[in-house]
């Protein structure tokens, strides 16, 4: 049987932690040693080079710092390389699959091409990129006129959530676009790690913190994932616990929200760094009183699978993409003014028993629906068939 060649384009750097990169990682690592599926994976990087990468062949772009240009250079990059390498190898009926809607105004072109070999472009939308906080006015203007011609121009949308899926069928439905959904994955094993190890306990010295006695939240810094209304909620709340918070530093942001909410004066509240030991990251999710999500853009968001599959006790923003994942596994907040409070206050106290029946929901829903090992079956019966 003539191996199915899988072009994918639009992944940050080898051995990043990002949901594309991870997703990436996974597809190939379960793919690996397969015959019927030739994967090339495009990578942004420093240099240009090629390795191989679980069996995987990878090319890395070299990409010049030239601001947020530098996203949609990459993809048109390593797109025309894609290109080059499907004509010099006479690849027949390949798949380039491209990560995000970053590329608009060149998709009809690429798609043109790729159809004058003999192949097909698939797309995954993300989720609502236009809509975050950080770009400015003309920028998310560019996106959501992109994120129109990448759907307009693709063969196939992989949407990694039914509410992304079900935006793209009824904002765009003039475009006929042809969809299906495929969910994220994640990695359900528990942590490596004892509760005395070590290194667990010079972490917990370190930042100040018990084992189930801090409410957890691991994600990006940026506005849309409810950072402040998570802290002036708390900052309300009668619980005893901690709340630690696991994100990159951002000085700026910070100052804006000391100024709002003078959070340093209230000793619960702690930012702790990043994490990227991934065996002490799932012990110290595994080791939370309960996990506290505000992600408000995107479609099915890693960390909430993570949480869900490690943390008994979760607290979610009551939108539509958490309610898919997580469904009766969880608890949900609005953003209004004393909700999350209320919650809090109210998961605090909840018994022990409450509390497991909760957990043992939300890890029976995503052993279900949410194994890179189902997920990268989905995609490999979407690529061969």
């Amino acid at each position: 049987m003539e191996a199915q060649h899988v072009y994918i384009v639009g992944s940050k750097g080898c051995g990043n932690y990002g949901g594309y990169e991870t997703f990436l990682d996974k597809l190939t690592e379960y793919h690996q040693g397969k015959k019927n599926i030739v994967y090339h994976i495009a990578w942004k990087g420093t240099e240009a080079k090629e390795f191989v990468h679980n069996g995987a062949h990878s090319f890395q772009i070299k990409v010049p710092n030239i601001g947020p240009a530098q996203a949609i250079y990459y993809d048109v990059a390593a797109l025309n390389y894609c290109l080059r390498h499907i004509k010099e190898n006479n690849v027949p009926h390949p798949i380039v699959y491209i990560l995000a809607c970053r590329i608009g105004p060149f998709a009809a072109h690429f798609q043109r091409e790729v159809h004058k070999l003999g192949g097909l472009v698939y797309v995954n939308p993300d989720g609502h990129e236009w809509m975050r906080a950080k770009w400015s006015a003309p920028v998310r203007k560019y996106w959501k006129i992109s994120e129109k011609m990448m759907v307009k121009h693709a063969d196939l949308l992989v949407c990694d959530s039914k509410n992304i899926e079900k935006y793209i069928c009824e904002k765009y439905k003039q475009c006929k676009p042809h969809t299906t959904f495929i969910a994220y994955g994640a990695d359900l094993t528990p942590s490596k790690l004892a509760n005395d190890d070590e290194k667990l306990l010079a972490w917990y010295d370190e930042k100040g913190l018990k084992a189930r006695d801090y409410y957890l939240v691991v994600g990006r810094f940026v506005p849309e994932n409810s950072f402040e209304i998570m802290i002036r909620e708390f900052m309300k709340s009668k619980s005893t616990h901690d709340f630690s918070i696991i994100t990159t530093a951002d000085e700026k942001f910070q100052a804006q929200l000391e100024e709002r909410l003078h959070y340093r004066s209230d000793k619960r509240i702690k930012f702790v760094g990043t994490v990227y030991d991934q065996e002490l990251l799932k012990k110290i999710r595994e080791n939370a009183y309960a996990y506290l999500h505000g992600h408000t853009v995107g479609g099915t968001n890693p960390s909430l699978i993570e949480a869900l599959g490690s943390t008994d006790l979760n607290l979610l923003v009551d939108v539509g993409f958490n309610k898919e994942v997580a469904e009766d596994g969880a608890l949900y907040w609005s953003p209004e003014e004393g909700a999350l409070t209320r919650l809090i206050d109210e998961a605090d106290a909840l018994s022990e028993d409450s509390i497991r029946d909760l957990g043992k929901k939300a890890k029976t829903r995503v052993a279900s629906e949410y194994t890179w090992e189902k997920i990268s079956g989905m995609y490999e019966n979407l690529f061969l068939k």
